[in-house]
């Protein structure tokens, strides 16, 4: 009889390795499953089987696609990997095989990462690997999330339905994303073209000013002395426009890659107003959503969480995460570690409270999820209207004070002739 080895999680959520004996791997999914265990990898040992073995080995057997040399470079973008997985669930609702959905989405895509790596993946099914197996070997396009959704779909034989939640996902993080860069690409644009032109003011025509001023000799008043020295800062020291946003930005990555500095500036980000709102729904809307559609897929809780707070992005949400995971492996809930946190709102905790208690927490999760983007749409749009007429205003100010500070002595100026 084959002999399997298999890799899963017990009722504590620790990892199991063990070997067990069936005639399929259907049948050993079952057995694995009737010993209280949730498997994670299931896979035949070489040998095990000598009827397969001889069946592989017939003459006009179906023989593995010999992969060729290949290599890809960068990550696979959350927007084109949307849209294969969209692609892949219509594919595997209409009933074709996995490996000819591949072949299908590999033709139609033109040369790059995700091509390569779908090549890659539907030789490994090919020989004989899983899905979910095969897609664990590229990182860079599929990330743990993904990969353990696919696998909760095979040991549920349910991936068809498991690839819609999955599109559905990726869409709307998709959407959010999107939403909030869009909303920040204008301020952006505005601001970085406001300080080209005032630079350009202050090295290029300022210094003509300052020339007259000193041939008249009329006393500067203050704003205009002021103007005359940013003036000469900026055309002396124009490169710091460059260096000093770089180094800001160096200094800030060192930092952010230590634990204690990222804690620290991703708490800060939330503090931050408006912006660190924005950020902390998102945040939270992200960890809702991938919770609920991972538990919903029938992924263990506690490698749910683990998922989890690696796909957050924010130290502060992760370490509340650390939290939730210990509170379920003592026994307890998820709810009182949430509240502990101080990120989460009452209305989250006791929301998730409730669907812990009606055992609907992943409903509950894709609810809050919901709640969140419609307030982080508001907020969006709220902070898009708010920044246009500062923006105005900031650069009316700015320009106001340069046309003060050069009129003001021109005025002292015709009073003297």
């Amino acid at each position: 009889m084959p002999v399997f080895a298999f890799e899963a999680m017990d009722a504590k959520g620790q990892k199991v390795k063990k070997e067990i004996e069936a005639d399929s791997r259907d049948e050993a999914l079952n057995k694995i499953r009737g010993l209280g265990y949730f498997p994670t990898k299931v896979k035949e040992k070489a040998g095990g089987g000598k009827g397969d073995g001889a069946a592989a080995a017939a003459p006009g057997a179906a023989k593995p696609k010999k992969k060729g040399f290949s290599i890809s470079f960068g990550r696979v973008g959350l927007s084109q990997l949307a849209t294969f997985t969209t692609q892949l669930s219509t594919l595997q609702d209409a009933g074709l095989p996995i490996v000819r959905s591949l072949r299908i989405l590999e033709g139609q895509l033109k040369p790059g990462t995700l091509k390569t790596v779908l090549g890659n993946v539907a030789d490994d099914v090919e020989g004989g690997s899983t899905l979910s197996e095969a897609m664990a070997k590229h990182p860079k396009a599929f990330d743990k999330l993904f990969v353990n959704m696919i696998r909760a779909g095979e040991a549920g034989g349910v991936l068809d339905t498991i690839l819609e939640r999955l599109s559905n996902f990726m869409d709307k993080s998709l959407r959010l994303r999107k939403k909030v860069i869009g909303a920040l690409v204008y301020p952006i644009v505005v601001t970085v073209v406001a300080v080209g032109i005032l630079a350009g003011i202050m090295k290029f025509v300022i210094p003509s000013f300052k020339k007259m001023f000193e041939e008249t000799g009329v006393r500067l008043p203050a704003p205009t002395e002021l103007l005359l020295t940013i003036s000469h800062v900026v055309a002396t020291y124009w490169y710091l426009l460059f260096v000093v946003p770089f180094a800001l930005w160096a200094i800030l990555v060192a930092v952010g890659k230590t634990p204690k500095g990222r804690y620290i500036l991703d708490k800060s980000k939330l503090s931050m107003p408006l912006f660190g709102v924005i950020i902390r729904k998102s945040t939270i809307s992200r960890f809702c959503r991938t919770l609920g559609t991972l538990i919903a897929s029938g992924v263990p809780i506690l490698e749910s969480l683990s998922i989890v707070r690696e796909a957050v992005d924010n130290a502060v949400i992760a370490r509340a995460i650390d939290d939730v995971h210990a509170s379920i492996r003592e026994g307890e809930s998820i709810a009182r570690p949430l509240q502990q946190s101080g990120v989460f709102d009452d209305m989250t905790v006791n929301m998730v409270d409730i669907g812990e208690e009606t055992g609907e927490l992943d409903k509950m999760l894709i609810k809050i999820a919901n709640n969140y983007d419609d307030d982080v749409d508001v907020l969006v749009d709220s902070l898009t209207s708010i920044i246009e007429p500062v923006l105005i205003v900031g650069m009316g100010g700015a320009v106001g004070f340069i046309v003060v500070a050069l009129f003001m002595p021109l005025i002292q100026l015709i009073q003297k002739l």
